[in-house]
């Protein structure tokens, strides 16, 4: 089995690590295998992303609302991130919890719906990607703010920069936000 599934603290969240065949060539990895990720509950993917950004940017807190939620598959190809996911599930035993990981190539993070994602670029070249199970819904992306006291996470470069967007996301308590947990 070439991938090795780890619950995180948040329930739904998982940390997926993929074995590297390495040799003088380089390596080779599998990132995706649809038989194996069904046991997530991933069973489709409808949208791939990729994104670059300098050393110390913060991309998110971001979200779909429903109808449109967003499950997401994270990774780096080259360099390393610090990701984030927050439960915004109302009624969740971790609501407003974060879990956050620093991925490197040949690990994953699955953040399904009913969580904002986040992450910073902790080099100055890196590349993620990420694949998704619904499309991109302008009219459903909400965001919470990048530094909610409620929330408080720990970004490791104090180095942050952000885009305007992020910048005027509001706190967790007053972003508009319709998942329920439902245990």
């Amino acid at each position: 089995m070439p991938f090795q599934f780890k619950e995180t603290p948040i329930s739904g969240v998982i940390h997926i690590s993929s074995k590297r065949f390495e040799d003088k060539r380089g390596f080779f990895m599998e990132l995706f295998k649809l038989d194996e990720m069904k046991a997530l509950g991933i069973s489709q993917f409808v949208q791939g992303n990729m994104s670059f950004s300098k050393k110390g940017i913060i991309r998110g807190l971001h979200y779909q609302i429903n109808p449109f939620p967003q499950g997401k598959l994270v990774t780096v190809s080259k360099g390393s991130i610090a990701d984030v996911a927050v439960d915004i599930r109302k009624g969740s035993p971790t609501f407003g919890k974060y879990v956050m990981y620093i991925l490197n190539p040949g690990e994953m993070l699955w953040i399904p719906p009913g969580f904002a994602h986040g992450f910073q670029a902790l080099e100055e070249s890196y590349v993620i990607y990420f694949i998704t199970h619904s499309k991109f819904s302008p009219q459903h992306e909400r965001c919470i703010k990048w530094n909610d006291d409620e929330i408080g996470i720990k970004w490791p470069l104090k180095e942050e920069i952000l885009s305007d967007k992020d910048m005027s996301c509001p706190p967790l308590s007053l972003a508009e936000n319709n998942f329920i947990y439902s245990g």
